[in-house]
Parts: structure tokens; sequence; C-alpha cells
């Protein structure tokens, strides 16, 4: 148990942070990306790095995908499910929606691989600081658990299936119409000649303020908008709420409407900014 292997499969904004993080917590880590460059940054950490997926994921007690989304994943795992030890665990963290989460829950059963729904809350500054909120559903176990103690500060354990990533979707449409919100505040302010921080002024300490506002607002304003989740995943990230929340009888109006956002900031060519390039999208009329 103590010498722990673990493979990660996917090494981007999240991944790298998050295997940079298991190798610090004293965890053998075999790394694959389908870009090698970007794995190869863990080398020096000493992960090993593969040019294969299924030779990362061969003799791993786990193996971690944080890939782009649910069709990335499924390509991928398929030439993984093989190569994976008769108790190792696949734990599936990557945001992918609720359909194709599903689809993954029965690939997994279909191999007869413990299967672990596990996305995670944070983008890339908490995934480097070890800070990630878990969401998981699945199978507990103690490998698990260690990994999660290691990229994260708290777990939340709400089923045994797949309402991890039903619950992230939830919480994605609350800071997708956050991030939205505060980049129109920030477009109408200027619109109007005011200066924005008035706005960020006018609701400090009271029931609106949220230090969210603060960040992205302050980032907005000095447009220094550094990827720490891009534009492009928020708008991919939209269209996994509204089509989940619609196949289940709601009716996500306001999250179809923040898709649109989103898309027209990939048209301005802000796609891979900050999510909070969304303001461009507010600024710009037509």
């Amino acid at each position: 148990m103590d010498n722990l292997t673990i493979a990660v499969l996917g090494t981007g904004i999240m991944g790298e942070p998050i295997a940079r993080n298991l190798l610090r917590a004293g965890f053998g880590v075999r790394a694959w990306n389908r870009t090698r460059a970007k794995a190869e940054l863990l080398a020096e950490d000493g992960a090993v790095v593969c040019d294969e997926a299924a030779e990362a994921a061969d003799g791993a007690d786990v193996v971690v995908t944080m890939l782009h989304d649910g069709d990335a994943v499924e390509q991928v795992i398929a030439g993984v499910l093989p190569a994976m030890e008769e108790d190792a665990i696949w734990v599936q963290m990557s945001t992918v929606g609720a359909e194709a989460t599903d689809r993954l829950a029965e690939l997994a059963r279909s191999r007869d691989v413990a299967y672990v729904d596990s996305p995670v809350l944070g983008t890339r500054k908490p995934a480097e600081d070890g800070a990630l909120v878990v969401l998981a559903s699945g199978p507990r176990d103690e490998r698990v658990d260690r990994i999660f103690e290691a990229i994260g500060s708290r777990t939340m354990w709400i089923g045994e299936g797949t309402e991890a990533s039903r619950l992230k979707l939830v919480a994605n449409s609350w800071v997708l119409a956050l991030t939205t919100a505060i980049g129109e505040a920030v477009a109408l302010a200027e619109a109007f000649d005011i200066d924005p921080r008035l706005f960020l002024q006018a609701i400090e300490g009271g029931l609106m303020d949220t230090p969210y506002a603060h960040l992205k607002g302050e980032a907005i304003m000095k447009r220094e908008l550094p990827a720490t989740f891009r534009a492009t995943g928020a708008a991919k990230d939209a269209s996994l709420v509204a089509a989940a929340g619609r196949a289940a009888g709601a009716n996500p109006r306001l999250t179809d409407a923040i898709r649109e956002q989103f898309r027209r900031t990939i048209e301005l060519g802000h796609g891979d900014e900050d999510m909070a390039a969304v303001y461009y999208a507010a600024r710009s009329q037509g």
C-alpha cells in the first residue's frame, strides 16, 4: 500500500498539478498526455512519462483520467481497461456530463473494473495548492481516499452511482452564471462611463459580496486573463449542464443564454483565455 502507483492520463491545466501533488505525497506516478511535452514537465519531479496510455496503466493500482470531454475519455480508456490490473480502480475526474458519465460507468462494469465518479470543484490555483473539493460517487477504497487527501481540501461522498457528476453540473451552473454576471456588470459600468471598481466597492461587505467577484472583476479590468479555466471549457460545460438539465425535466434557460455568451466569446477570439473573458461578449454588440 505504501508504494501506491497511479497512472495519470491527461496532464493539462488540471491534470498536471494533480499529478504533481500526488508525487509530493510520495506516490509513484506514471504520466501520459496526448501531447507528450506537457507530461514531460512532470519528469523532473519523478514521474515516469509514458508514450501510450495503456503503458501508464499497466501495473498501476489506480488509473486517473483528467481529459477534456467524454469522447476523449472513452477513446483513451478503451485501450487502457484491458491493461489494468484485476484489482485496479478507475478514478474518473474529468467533467463529462451526465450521459457520458453513465456510459463510462457502464463501460467499466462491462470490463469488471471498479469505477469512481469523482469530478472536482476548483481551477488551476486550487489544484496547485492541493485544495480542490472532490465530489465522489462509487465504491470507497483506502487507496482512493489517500489520493483525494493529496489533491484536495475535502471530499464529499454522495452516492454509489454517478451522483457526483450531476452535482458537479449543478455547481458549474452556479459558477458559470456568476462569472458571466461579473463580466456583464463590468461591461455595463464601462458602457455607462462608470469606474467598474465602484461596483465592487458597492457590493463589498454586503450579502451580495463574494471574493470571486473581486478576483474576476479585477482580472477583467486589468485585461489580465491567463487561463485558470478556459472559455472553451466553460462553453463545453454550459452545454453539458443544459443538456443534462433538459433530459432530467428541468428548463435551464439561463444556462442556454450563458452558453451563447461563451460561444460569442470564442467567436471574438478569446476562447483560450480565462472564462472571465466572457466579459468581451457582454461588451460586444452584434
